[in-house]
């Protein structure tokens, strides 16, 4: 296991980066920075370093995608390398982002994330971009085929199985809590599918948080509605066991880890576990991710300050 975190001591600098998407990729965040400087040949290292690490892959092309002018700065790459795989990728993706923003148009994002799946086949990211753009405009059924295609590509994708619970959760809110619902059926299928090592072993919680995001939005839950929610029989059982995995496996290699830790120290807070909670801030460090401190419609800066200094006793 790494050594901890510096002491939550010295807040302001760490503060700084909360919500910083590209999480604890160092590496990234130097890129970044030149990037959206116009420089894009640190980019261009970066992604051919990167090579078949599918998740690692679509962090940093999302994470770059997401950037001011990164459709001109990735259309100057794709026009000095036509046959650019990872230029393609890139200025797919950050038309998705413009279409997201209503600043362009799904179709436009749409031909460029298939032009980018044409030049290099095996990649599940121009995919991911495709899933990302039917979470928002598509059907669900054009939703699931475009799932169908990242899982086809690398089975254990991370941010796209995010996706589809998120998505999920979204079905029958009417329906309440239903532990039957089929959200939890399909991380739970998920996590057991995967490796014993798989980040996907902490989806049966992320999938509680979802349907606790939808249930609050649509029933007008507050603190005490997550507490309800947090301590059913399945909700516990779930919590045990992605906590147990964490304490076994920890996968910090993973590009996207944070993102768990964040979902998971939520839960833990939430289910009245503070101790268990305090370890897990001490991983996430200042890497805080808007999902899940904003449910339901929180600040979520507040609300991930309030928590982390309660679980440490620092109130």
């Amino acid at each position: 296991m790494s050594p901890p975190p510096p002491p939550l001591g010295r807040a302001r600098k760490r503060e700084a980066q909360l919500f910083d998407p590209a999480l604890c990729d160092t590496e990234l965040v130097d890129v970044r920075t030149r990037f959206t400087q116009g420089r894009w040949a640190r980019a261009r290292a970066l992604l051919a370093g990167t090579g078949d690490d599918w998740d690692r892959r679509g962090h940093r092309i999302v994470v770059l995608a997401e950037t001011p002018a990164a459709t001109a700065w990735a259309g100057e790459w794709l026009l000095a390398e036509p046959d650019s795989a990872d230029a393609a990728t890139l200025l797919a993706c950050a038309a998705v982002f413009t279409a997201l923003r209503r600043k362009g148009t799904p179709e436009a994002a749409e031909e460029a994330c298939h032009r980018a799946a044409a030049l290099l086949p095996a990649d599940p990211t121009p995919w991911l971009g495709l899933l990302m753009l039917s979470r928002a405009f598509g059907s669900p059924e054009e939703f699931s085929r475009h799932f169908d295609q990242v899982r086809a590509r690398h089975r254990e994708h991370h941010h796209a199985h995010h996706l589809m619970v998120a998505r999920l959760a979204e079905h029958a809110p009417a329906s309440g809590q239903d532990p039957l619902h089929e959200v939890y059926d399909f991380a739970a299928w998920a996590a057991e599918e995967s490796p014993a090592d798989s980040p996907l072993a902490v989806l049966p919680v992320i999938a509680h948080a979802e349907r606790y995001r939808v249930l609050a939005a649509a029933h007008g839950r507050g603190p005490e509605g997550a507490a309800a929610h947090w301590s059913s029989r399945r909700a516990r059982q779930v919590l045990r066991a992605a906590f147990d995995w964490w304490l076994e496996w920890e996968r910090d290699d993973h590009p996207r880890n944070r993102v768990d830790l964040n979902f998971l120290a939520h839960a833990k807070l939430c289910e009245g576990r503070p101790a268990e909670a305090a370890a897990l801030f001490h991983r996430i460090g200042s890497h805080a991710t808007r999902a899940p401190w904003s449910y339901p419609d929180l600040d979520p800066r507040k609300a991930f300050l309030a928590a982390r200094n309660a679980a440490l006793g620092t109130a």
